[in-house]
């Protein structure tokens, strides 16, 4: 009973220094000693029940409100470490972990974009009373086509990364705990040391390829969003890939198009300063 009293206790004081130093999916460098961890951090991090979810996000810097939305399934906030960082010297960063991911609840209900929108705005409302500027990574990204159709004064201006159209069936999705893992477990570990709920994991995974299997997204959606649209991906996304992305292009009612040359779908991970670069212009008009 000892020895297994003593190996709970090392597992857990392991799992407490693993979350210190937080990681994003498939990051192979390791992560300096003293990054932000980003999605952990007590200093920062808040609580919302949305309806049936406990809902965390993290409030950084100043100034008018930037909302921020990572990738879905295998993203987290840590991963928009850099925006964070360079956003929070003049805005008010609200970095939100949407449902499932990170220390979010995984609610009750489908996790569907209209959800996400529906948390995000609630969120938004509790924490300012004006608008927002929203960038979105992925499925971070399509929530934003989302928020900004269903409540356009929230959303002063959208920029998304790697989200074009999702035509359904484009794609098939059947991830499992065994694909996530063998991926990277280290990445999978920290994430369900975070979670409140970790046995629904499998669960959540089956309502998470549902919904993934049936969502279609296109002109009825972005014909919706009637603020400014920043719309980026990398040349080489595997997952919006470019033609999907110029064919979102013209169906915006406001929209500006920057692809970043030779990058996959995290373009902002392997090229950072041309993803930047292409953001102040249209932060700035």
């Amino acid at each position: 009973m000892m020895v297994v009293i003593i190996s709970l206790i090392c597992s857990l004081v392991t799992n407490a220094q693993d979350l210190k130093h937080l990681r994003s999916f498939m990051q192979s460098a390791p992560t300096p000693a003293g990054a932000i961890p980003y999605g952990n951090n007590l200093k920062a991090g808040h609580y919302l029940n949305t309806g049936n979810a406990r809902v965390y996000y993290e409030l950084y810097g100043k100034g008018k409100p930037f909302v921020i939305l990572h990738g879905g399934v295998f993203g987290s906030t840590y991963e928009m470490g850099r925006f964070i960082d360079s956003l929070s010297k003049n805005y008010q960063v609200i970095a939100i972990s949407t449902r499932g991911h990170g220390k979010s609840e995984m609610g009750t209900t489908e996790p569907t974009y209209e959800q996400k929108a529906n948390d995000v705005n609630a969120i938004v409302s509790a924490v300012t009373k004006d608008s927002a500027i929203v960038l979105g990574f992925s499925d971070g990204g399509y929530t934003g086509y989302y928020l900004a159709g269903l409540f356009p004064d929230k959303v002063k201006k959208l920029i998304t990364i790697g989200a074009g159209e999702w035509l359904k069936g484009a794609r098939p999705f059947n991830i499992t705990r065994k694909d996530a893992f063998g991926l990277d477990s280290l990445y999978w570990k920290q994430q369900l040391a975070l979670n409140p709920h970790p046995e629904k994991f499998d669960e959540w995974l089956v309502s998470i390829n549902k919904y993934y299997n049936n969502v279609n997204i296109s002109k009825e959606v972005f014909a919706k969003v009637h603020c400014p649209v920043l719309l980026m991906a990398g040349e080489l996304d595997q997952n919006a890939t470019l033609k999907t992305v110029i064919a979102a292009y013209y169906m915006f009612p406001q929209v500006q198009l920057a692809i970043i040359p030779n990058a996959p779908h995290p373009a902002f991970q392997v090229n950072f300063p041309s993803v930047w670069a292409d953001i102040v212009p249209f932060l700035q008009q």
